[in-house]
């Protein structure tokens, strides 16, 4: 089982910060972000030379910083999305994988018990969510990735849930085992095929899809998939207003 790491928008949102480097080199409270989910993912045992990086935007300064990684590049970074990103690595899923954002700050007690899951499909949600969305008003809870479960068992995932009823938010890693991660690029192969780029998964063109919509469609269908819960321990950094309001997160 590998990460692998979805890094390859530039990250608009932050504006001036991402003028020469990507996203993920962000500094946040001192350190690139990047820095961050590597030192999650070390706590689950993950090395640099594990690493499988998709990129795209200033896909060079990645490259010479990050000699480990092994990388995989979305040529089409500016016309799509996390989904299909995510899709130009799957000749590395065979033994299965851990994905995450790379936009995020998350501690490493979620990976560990993510890969420890017997679930052949996890995802990392948090149940502390609502705190940090008081002071984002260009990010509100409407655009969170939320989620319901019955027990440890997802039953819908959608931004349009209301956030009184929901159990968390998706941070933004997964766990897939081999037989999940086969389930998903199967799901994206028919999806393609049914839909081609501009038809719409759940309510978002196909070739700009999150992750969310998949894992949603999957839901829908029947298919298994369990949360493993985060009390906080992870924010999202979109936005100039998130990365003022970092540290307050992080040490709240």
């Amino acid at each position: 089982m590998r990460p692998i790491l979805i890094g390859a928008g530039r990250g608009s949102r932050l504006e001036h910060q991402t003028d020469e480097i990507p996203k993920p080199l962000v500094p946040v409270m001192g350190r690139p972000m990047l820095e961050w989910v590597l030192e999650a993912l070390g706590e689950a045992g993950f090395t640099k030379k594990d690493v499988v990086f998709v990129c795209g935007y200033q896909r060079e300064v990645i490259q010479a910083r990050y000699p480990e990684f092994t990388y995989v590049v979305n040529p089409e970074w500016e016309r799509n999305n996390i989904l299909a990103s995510l899709m130009y690595a799957r000749e590395h899923f065979g033994g299965g994988f851990v994905s995450s954002y790379t936009d995020i700050i998350y501690r490493g007690d979620v990976v560990k018990r993510l890969v420890a899951s017997e679930a052949d499909k996890a995802l990392g949600v948090d149940t502390d969510w609502r705190r940090r969305y008081v002071d984002r008003s260009r990010h509100p809870e409407t655009d969170a990735e939320k989620v319901r479960a019955e027990g440890d068992r997802l039953v819908e995932l959608s931004r349009h849930i209301r956030s009184e009823e929901a159990s968390g938010e998706f941070i933004g890693v997964a766990k897939l085992s081999p037989d999940g991660a086969r389930e998903l690029a199967e799901r994206f192969d028919r999806a393609q095929a049914e839909l081609g780029d501009e038809g719409v998964l759940v309510d978002r063109p196909f070739k700009r899809a999150y992750l969310l919509e998949m894992f949603e469609t999957m839901v829908r269908e029947g298919s298994d998939l369990r949360r493993v819960d985060t009390h906080g321990g992870y924010m999202e950094i979109d936005t100039l207003e998130d990365l003022a309001c970092a540290e307050k997160w992080w040490t709240a």
